[in-house]
């Protein structure tokens, strides 16, 4: 008799035990989620909340979307006690991307990041494949997934594709070294993209983030110019990240809550905030604007992240994806004959310039205001008290700016 080999009883047993486990997870992960989901609709956007940022009028979604064709897909992970992840995929445009990819450029705040596919865009001036969100770790294999997802797609051959991923750090909850994103997680991002209103605040790639020491995650916005400055749409998506001294249509909100950077150096008796931490900015258009354009629309979106209070620490990085979505400034990626393109004249921009560096700063706020607290075994990251920001407001007269302005 084998001593050493179970009774088909404890094995039994144990495969049971094991699923049920298993099973367990699933249920408290859904359980979280629903939660998750129920106390995000409870919290109010910056804007339904009387913050109105800047001049310019936003979208019938306030959202990236509201640029015509843009779609975003998010998957959130939520696994065991220690698992806070997700990936949030936007898809440009419709269509083969690789056979006809979209103008596009990379600013770069501050570097520290580990971002794919930097450098085809700043040699070609183009955008290949979806861009996906995630966390720090989960790059390599997010986007291993995204180039199985593209030969997927119709009209692919054996060609070699140079997918875009951007990360942020989400350590301070979610256990990034267990590689958490994977092919399943990143194909239902990319499957369930579509229009409309974005999920924001503690769901796909913001699941783990944080912004100012609070609660941060995943934020958009959208402005549309007046027909006399071209009538064109700038939307923004976020997932935050970063510390700083945060402001709120210039009111000194982190001062108040006492969470800011530097804190234990300057008044030792407080909590702070981190220092360093990153965010990634991505910014669409329906005007037609040349890759070079496109870099100067993306290094305003640092102006709109630099008006929260963020200063770019030496740990963070910062980078901004630009990209046209007009239809007409795609070109085939092989032509015999040059290919007529439409762009816009260089002062022509700076109603563009304005509209990105309002919407980068709403869609942050969007962030702080839609997050929900997330717990896991490694920390907890808090929400942001939205009574005691709203009062810091009325008290700055930060609020209903709108009302006050002329006819």
């Amino acid at each position: 008799m084998n001593l050493h080999r179970p009774s088909q009883a404890l094995t039994r047993r144990s495969v049971g035990e094991r699923l049920l486990g298993a099973a367990t997870l699933i249920i408290s992960s859904l359980l979280w989620m629903e939660a998750a989901t129920a106390q995000s609709a409870e919290r109010p956007r910056a804007r339904d909340a009387g913050l109105q940022v800047g001049i310019f009028t936003p979208g019938e979604y306030n959202a990236i979307t509201d640029v015509a064709g843009v779609m975003v897909g998010q998957e959130t992970v939520i696994r065991g006690d220690d698992i806070r992840t997700g990936v949030t995929a936007i898809i440009p445009a419709s269509g083969n991307l690789y056979n006809n990819p979209i103008p596009a450029a990379v600013h770069v705040g501050n570097g520290y990041g580990k971002m794919t596919g930097i450098s085809q865009i700043r040699e070609l001036g183009e955008i290949e494949t979806p861009i996906l969100l995630t966390c720090t770790l989960c790059v390599w294999s997010a986007a291993n997934a995204l180039k199985d997802w593209v030969y997927e797609q119709p009209g692919m051959g054996e060609d070699t594709i140079n997918p875009v991923v951007g990360e942020t750090n989400d350590a301070r909850v979610n256990n990034m070294w267990a590689d958490p994103i994977q092919h399943a997680e990143v194909f239902a991002a990319l499957n369930n993209a579509a229009g409309g209103p974005v999920a924001e605040g503690s769901v796909g790639a913001g699941t783990g983030t944080q912004a100012f020491g609070w609660k941060g995650g995943i934020g958009t916005s959208s402005r549309v110019l007046p027909e006399s400055l071209g009538g064109y749409t700038i939307g923004v998506l976020v997932q935050t990240n970063f510390g700083g001294i945060m402001a709120i249509n210039g009111a000194p909100v982190g001062r108040e809550l006492g969470t800011y950077s530097f804190r234990n150096q300057v008044m030792p008796a407080g909590d702070g905030d981190r220092e360093d931490g990153s965010i990634m900015i991505v910014v669409a258009t329906d005007a037609p604007a040349s890759p070079r354009n496109l870099e100067r629309i993306a290094s305003r979106a640092i102006m709109g992240l630099g008006r929260t209070g963020s200063y770019a620490s030496n740990g963070s990085g910062d980078y901004v994806i630009a990209f046209s979505a007009h239809p007409a400034v795609r070109k085939p990626r092989v032509s015999a004959s040059p290919t007529p393109i439409p762009d816009l004249s260089n002062g022509s921009m700076s109603p563009l310039f304005a509209a990105t560096a309002e919407a980068t700063e709403e869609a942050i706020y969007n962030a702080i205001f839609k997050a929900t607290t997330v717990t896991s075994s490694r920390g907890e990251l808090q929400a942001v008290p939205l009574e005691e920001v709203l009062a810091i407001l009325e008290k700055y007269r930060a609020l209903h700016w709108s009302d006050g302005l002329p006819d």
